[in-house]
């Protein structure tokens, strides 16, 4: 190693010790903060000053209390409406308190997006600042905390399921991972709008909505994004006294506790903490987790324009990694017109193909975030916002995999083959975001006018090893039959691809470096109340080096682009919106997790991805919106191995994906909320990116029709009652599409009885009628079992 390598190994290693410490002192101020202001709630003899309402009778539909606006300078100008109407529908809605009341400490989330059971109203996730679903011309879904809650999950990829256009990938069994319109991605997770992008588990306990975007999003988001991303708000300290304890236990011997409390301290000061603790074993043998996080948050404000909100999260997830089953050979062998089906030895989905003491995942995330909003007044506000995140990340896999049918069952299923490996992924990111919003005018059209910056720093270590096995190579035969594996393995570090052991490719083993530095400006112009133009650019440098510990050679490469967006919004009438949009993103060459370079990989341009999606959104009622979509997603760039240079690529591969999305969100009366979706998915290969993966080919996991319908019906002032069903059409494991996954229906269902002003309780059950069916893989014989029948109970104590 050179060097300038060394010293750039040794400032990383720095970087990552001073982000270490940095956390750890921020996360101490920010607990201590927490638990004194806990200790001091625990001694006040105050009443509740706010909390959510009681439970709504069946007559009228649940309130929302929309805190009356403090007294201060107008921070716009005199104008017709907010998001063509949302500024009327919301003083509509807003009700002024009486003067002798106390003055809150802040607008509750909930207020501030119109946020009530399963219904949201707005969001600030898409566009920068707080603005109504039916005037934002993208195809959205917010996923509140109510609904998440009532639905028992805490995993996104279980809550995604009933959102359209999203399936699910396996994620090799270690981290989350989703294919939205036809892009898979595990790196396109955002947690307050910060880039969340490491591959891991996460967990809904401190989660105030997820909201989830369709469609390249760069003009907000940045890089990457191509089919859509996900995103976490987090519960924040707003002020409102709020203490509540649950516990929950189930099937497959699952223990869970939460606790959610704060309060505002002073009319300056507020205190807010989540904490919670799992443990489960699995309906797959030999599997577990355990799990636990803390999440402590302090909002100062020190004077009325201004909000200081302060957030520290250490999370832990340990689990065992699961990579599914094999496929099974059919007779003649497996092709694009004789398609495998995945394989279960008699019919038991339950049979774990890995090593109970070998496979695991492991991650831990601390995250230190601080956010600053000011009201400079006269139409201007400023967001100015920093996330340190550290994160440790390891996980071991024994799975079908490797052999002369590369881990599938043989014709006579006799025989499949096991390969093995591990791999650390540990990453620090560093983020600040700037925005600007002002609103002004320019004669009679209005400008809502958004512009800022965003710079971040990401560094870490790649590292995999291979497993041999005891025969002293990298696989091993193994019964189909009989097909967790107990024996040893050694991991070992392959440094070339000549090895006496089988390995013919070296293991990978970098440090990198990526630096962004990016700015954008967006421009809504309402030019009457029935016309919106919207229209935006941002500017993105990619400036991405990884060093080849193998080798010792450094590469590097920078990518300027630009991602340029536009749409257009007609209103016929305040409720409803007709909207076309386009939009362009980038992913640079090397790729989702930008670990590592190659010789083949640094001179390729980044990939494109380019979308026109036209839509209609109507709220029905004021708490039900109706949303539709029609789109055309196009991607290029994608890297083709040059048959004649092993480790080389050509920029020909390509895919289009034509859609159809709509769904149904909120209260059909006053009793009954339902959460519809339905969503027809053409994703097609259409130049090809390897000898397998060929043109007319369907993108992996990918179905035509997935349709989800979720119903909670309020029978009385104490109990209701919940049923949802969900149904994907068949996919393929992968793009080569010679293993079919089978389509399936899965019913769920829940119960709740709010016994008194203190005291809920909860009945979930998933997978109703114990139906069998492949959920999700990760290639061809690497294929995930749903889960059966699980049942969770969980009581809810409000203090």
């Amino acid at each position: 190693m050179g060097a300038d390598g060394v010293a750039g190994s040794l400032g990383r290693a720095a970087a990552g010790k001073s982000v270490g410490r940095l956390l750890s002192a921020t996360g101490a101020i920010t607990i201590a903060s927490c638990l004194g202001v806990i200790a001091a709630i625990a001694q006040s003899q105050s009443q509740p000053s706010g909390g959510e309402q009681p439970a709504p009778p069946s007559s009228q539909l649940p309130p929302i209390s929309v805190t009356a606006p403090e007294v201060k300078r107008s921070s716009a100008p005199p104008k017709r409406s907010a998001g063509a109407g949302g500024a009327r529908r919301q003083q509509a809605a807003r009700q002024v308190q009486p003067q002798s009341e106390a003055r809150p400490f802040m607008q509750t989330q909930d207020a501030r997006t119109g946020t009530v059971g399963v219904y949201a109203n707005s969001t600030s996730v898409a566009t920068k600042t707080n603005t109504p679903l039916v005037d934002i011309p993208q195809s959205l879904s917010v996923l509140t905390k109510d609904f998440i809650q009532d639905q028992g999950f805490q995993n996104l990829t279980d809550i995604t399921r009933y959102v359209p256009g999203v399936a699910v990938h396996q994620g090799e069994g270690n981290r989350d991972e989703l294919v939205i319109r036809g892009v898979d991605s595990s790196a396109n997770f955002f947690v307050n709008a910060f880039r969340d992008d490491v591959q891991y588990f996460r967990d809904f306990y401190n989660a105030q909505s997820v909201e989830v975007l369709k469609g390249p999003s760069a003009l907000t988001f940045g890089r990457g994004s191509g089919g859509g991303l996900v995103n976490r708000t987090l519960k924040e300290a707003d002020g409102t006294r709020f203490y509540e304890a649950s516990a929950q236990t189930g099937s497959w011997g699952d223990r869970r506790v939460t606790l959610d409390a704060g309060q505002a301290i002073n009319d300056n000061v507020a205190s807010r903490l989540n904490v919670f603790y799992e443990g489960a074993d699995a309906f797959r043998d030999f599997n577990h987790l355990e799990r636990y996080g803390i999440n402590p948050t302090v909002t100062l404000k020190p004077d009325d324009d201004t909000r200081v909100k302060l957030s520290y999260e250490y999370f832990h997830d340990e689990r065992a990694a699961d990579r599914g089953n094999p496929s099974q050979t059919p007779v003649g062998g497996a092709s694009r017109f004789n398609p495998a089906t995945p394989f279960a030895p008699n019919g038991d989905f339950s049979t774990f193909f890995g090593s109970p003491s070998l496979n695991k995942a492991i991650a831990t995330v601390q995250t230190g975030m601080a956010i600053v909003d000011h009201d400079f007044g006269n139409g201007l506000t400023m967001r100015n916002g920093t996330i340190v995140a550290d994160y440790q990340k390891f996980y071991q896999n024994v799975y079908p995999g490797n052999g002369p049918l590369l881990g599938a069952v043989n014709v006579a299923d006799t025989a499949f083959n096991l390969a093995a490996y591990n791999h650390t992924t540990n990453r620090n990111n560093i983020f600040n975001q700037t925005d600007f919003i002002y609103k002004t005018s320019t004669g009679p059209a209005l400008h809502t006018v958004a512009f800022g910056t965003e710079f971040g720093r990401q560094s870490g270590i790649d590292v995999r090893n291979t497993g041999i096995f005891p025969n002293g190579t990298n696989t091993i035969v193994a019964n189909p039959f009989a097909p967790t594996y107990f024996g040893p393995v050694a991991f070992i570090h392959h440094f070339t691809g000549t090895n006496t052991d089988g390995v013919t490719a070296a293991d990978g083993n970098s440090k990198y470096l990526l630096n962004i530095e990016s700015a954008y400006a967006r421009d809504t112009i309402e030019i009457t109340r029935w016309v919106q133009l919207i229209g935006g650019a941002r500017f993105d440098r990619f400036d991405n080096s990884a060093l080849d510990m193998n080798t010792g050679i450094n590469r590097a490469r920078v990518d300027d682009k630009v991602s340029p967006s536009a749409a257009v919004i007609v209103k016929p009438i305040e409720t409803i919106s007709i909207y076309t949009m386009y939009s362009v993103s980038y992913l640079p060459a090397s790729g989702d997790q930008f670990s590592a370079l190659a010789p083949g990989t640094v001179i390729l341009q980044p990939q494109e991805f380019e979308m026109e999606e036209a839509g209609l959104k109507w709220n029905i009622n004021p708490r039900l919106l109706f949303s539709s979509a029609i789109y055309n997603l196009n991607r290029t760039n994608q890297p083709t191995a040059d048959p004649n240079n092993p480790g080389f690529f050509f920029p020909s591969g390509s895919t289009v994906t034509r859609g159809f999305e709509t769904t149904l969100v909120g209260y059909v009366t006053p009793a009954w909320q339902s959460s519809l979706a339905y969503a027809y998915t053409d994703a097609r290969i259409t130049s090809a990116t390897s000898t397998t993966i060929v043109p007319g080919n369907r993108v992996q996991l990918v179905p035509y029709n997935q349709f989800a319908w979720w119903n909670k019906y309020q029978i009385d002032s104490v109990w209701a009652a919940s049923l949802g069903i969900i149904y994907f059409s068949d996919s393929y494991a992968s793009s080569d599409d010679t293993v079919r996954l089978p389509g399936f229906v899965r019913f769920d269902a829940g119960l709740f009885a709010t016994i008194d002003e203190h005291w809920r309780a909860q009945l979930n059950i998933e997978n109703i009628f114990n139906r069998g069916y492949w959920a999700s893989a990760d290639g061809n014989n690497n294929i995930s079992p749903g889960q059966g029948r699980t049942v969770r109970l969980k009581a809810t104590y409000r203090f």
